[in-house]
């Protein structure tokens, strides 16, 4: 005994006399960092540190590092803004994801949680074969360029298995609406902020110069001359921004149905975060983003009405649901018009001058037809469209590369998705796009079939429909919203919960709904 506890003890003593000189190093060089005032190196330091805490976190508990995740998916550009937007920064986001996807698969391996197979994951696979062949493209400059368009197009795609997992009850799936809708609000409402108060609000005084022409643009409306700033709220951009509003705003319309059919808690938020997403989109100078989002409101009040529960008379939920957020939305609108009259009259000004077909400067035609076809037809000009110049060659984020590499990055970039995809992987791409986008679309309708008429309908149309507009009529007008991370993110987690929904139907609704039911029936009957 006397034997194995002197070694024990010894051990103890070196690894105490370790962490002690560690200690006083780190201290000396934090020290050094503020007497220098290096801020950004004292911050980059506090990161690590907290990023190493995180990472333990989330493998002990992937559920918890699934939110954690989301939110540094969402907060990320707002601390790269303010750091200088460094590489590590960049990765962050996947570092996270990663380590999500090992302590999932560990779970998945002992038993302690469940896993699906796609039905889509045939056709999925002949594309990723195709992106994995065109990383070594000899065509391309750099098998650097191939990485990063992998990671690009096919990260993310294991995070439908993540969201799968993660909603074993309604209960679950209720929290994880809940905080994505609060996101929403505090992101929307930041981004109201920063179209009435202009630039200099959530952007440092001097931007990487990778940035700057991402994040304080201004657009000119074309006949009266007014200056519309574009937000960014806590992007990178405008467009990043843009994107998000829409997306959230359909996936909270979902979820205010599912939340009425459900339980009664929650409605405020919902409808609050609603009208502050229809304020964001009217504020946000994106001319897409008015008309998807007036598209989207349209079509999801006519699928609810569709897909309503009416063998259980509950349609007037429904109907109350739709009622609300349109209520919600125009109050959100109304309120911004009267308190900032000229912030939201110029948007309006730049709206009714581009997209009225009785307007001189009407752009719809140009924006989705001319433009986009003109692209087209110059993938054709572009070399090897045969073969293709290899993965990520015209994707986001090339600039990273071209300053790993020390080389300008291919001018082979076309503003049209389907040149994008001959430009990048060539003839075959666009075919093998269509074959796996709808093998995913019609297995998802399948599911939004097997949940009509039950209270997780309203969510489930509101995530096919965004699927929809992503692969499509987003995609034909560039790959930029599906390469970007946080649209690209949002549809995989997404299409997870869809294909676990028929499973939670199957499971005996929550005692809270019924008991709110039954409240409220009494209630009726007592008045």
């Amino acid at each position: 005994m006397l034997r194995v506890r002197f070694p024990a003890r010894r051990n103890q003593e070196l690894i105490g006399l370790g962490l002690f000189f560690l200690a006083f190093w780190l201290a000396w060089e934090v020290g050094g960092r503020i007497a220098a005032e290096d801020t950004r190196s004292i911050a980059f330091f506090a990161l690590g540190i907290v990023g190493c805490a995180v990472a333990v976190l989330i493998l002990r508990d992937w559920r918890t590092g699934s939110y954690i995740f989301l939110m540094w998916l969402l907060f990320e550009d707002l601390v790269r803004k303010f750091l200088g937007n460094g590489t590590a920064l960049f990765f962050g986001k996947d570092i996270l994801a990663l380590l999500v996807y090992i302590s999932l698969y560990r779970a998945v391996r002992s038993g302690a949680e469940k896993t699906f197979r796609p039905p889509f994951l045939f056709s999925l696979s002949l594309f990723v074969w195709l992106g994995a062949l065109q990383v070594f493209n000899l065509n391309s400059p750099s098998i650097f360029y191939g990485l990063l368009g992998f990671k690009l197009y096919f990260f993310y795609v294991p995070l439908m298995f993540v969201g799968y997992a993660l909603i074993r009850s309604d209960e679950d799936l209720r929290k994880f609406l809940l905080v994505n809708v609060c996101l929403a609000g505090i992101i929307s409402s930041l981004g109201i902020a920063q179209a009435i108060l202009g630039h200099s609000f959530l952007n440092p005084t001097t931007l990487a110069p990778e940035l700057q022409g991402l994040g304080q643009l201004d657009k000119v409306t074309p006949i009266s001359g007014q200056i519309v700033s574009l937000p960014t709220a806590v992007f990178v951009s405008a467009g990043r921004y843009a994107l998000y509003l829409v997306m959230v705003f359909i996936l909270a319309i979902g979820a205010t149905g599912y939340l009425l059919l459900y339980t009664h808690r929650n409605r405020l938020i919902t409808l609050t975060a609603i009208a502050l997403l229809g304020v964001g989109i009217l504020l946000s100078g994106s001319r897409g983003a008015v008309v998807y989002g007036m598209a989207s409101t349209v079509i999801l009040a006519v699928g609810f009405l569709w897909g309503a529960p009416w063998r259980t008379r509950q349609v007037h939920r429904i109907l109350k649901a739709i009622q609300r957020y349109f209520v919600a939305a125009a109050l959100g609108l109304a309120g911004i018009l009267i308190l900032f009259p000229g912030e939201s009259g110029s948007r309006l000004a730049f709206y009714a001058e581009t997209l009225l077909p009785s307007s001189p400067a009407y752009e719809i035609q140009n924006r989705t037809w001319d433009y986009p076809i003109n692209n087209l037809i110059g993938a054709f000009t572009r070399p090897n469209v045969l073969l293709g110049n290899g993965t990520g060659t015209a994707s986001l984020g090339a600039q990273y590369v071209s300053k790993l590499t020390g080389q300008r990055p291919p001018e082979l970039w076309v503003e049209e998705g389907y040149g994008e995809l001959i430009v990048e992987m060539g003839i075959i791409a666009p075919f093998l796009w269509f074959l796996w986008t709808g093998a995913l679309l019609y297995h998802c309708w399948r599911v939004v079939r097997r949940v009509r008429q039950s209270r997780f309908f309203p969510l489930a149309f509101a995530i096919f429909w965004y699927a929809f507009i992503l692969l499509y009529p987003w995609t034909y007008g560039g790959l930029s919203p599906y390469q970007n991370f946080v649209s690209n993110a949002y549809l995989w987690l997404f299409v997870g919960i869809l294909f676990r929904l028929p499973e939670l139907l199957c499971k005996p609704q929550a005692p809270i709904a019924i008991v709110t039911g039954q409240l409220e029936r009494q209630g009726s009957v007592v008045s």
